[in-house]
């Protein structure tokens, strides 16, 4: 049974830092996309960053541009989002995702990937 499980999430003033991790279990996803994607009250799902199955390619969304990294451990089957210079606007709760899709080296879109754990809340206060 394969399962996500992202921590790290909490209660930050805004200019602050949080690391999220997502550790994946029941099978590797070295050879798979992964991405993080956020969704505030109201809001839909959107992307917050991907990542190639060798971190060698990343994308970034505009908003989170020069503030957040994201990378990746195949050894660990982990994939982290480091998040500095937090915003108010950032809060929401984040979702780490796994793509079985082939043929790109990341992926933008909810629908574009199969699994997804369960999400943890961050808060950023102003």
């Amino acid at each position: 049974q394969v399962q996500l499980v992202e921590s790290g999430g909490g209660l930050v003033q805004a200019g602050g830092s949080l690391r999220l991790s997502c550790v994946a279990s029941g099978r590797t996803f070295s050879s798979n996309a992964m991405g993080w994607f956020r969704q505030a009250p109201g809001n839909e799902r959107e992307v917050v960053a991907a990542i190639s199955w060798n971190g060698g390619n990343t994308y970034y969304a505009d908003s989170v541009k020069g503030r957040f990294t994201i990378s990746r451990d195949n050894a660990k089957n982990t994939v982290y989002l480091q998040m500095n210079s937090l915003k108010p606007e950032d809060t929401a709760v984040y979702y780490c995702a796994v793509s079985l899709r082939y043929g790109r080296y990341y992926y933008t879109a909810a629908y574009e990937y199969e699994y997804w754990g369960q999400g943890t809340q961050v808060t950023v206060s102003s």
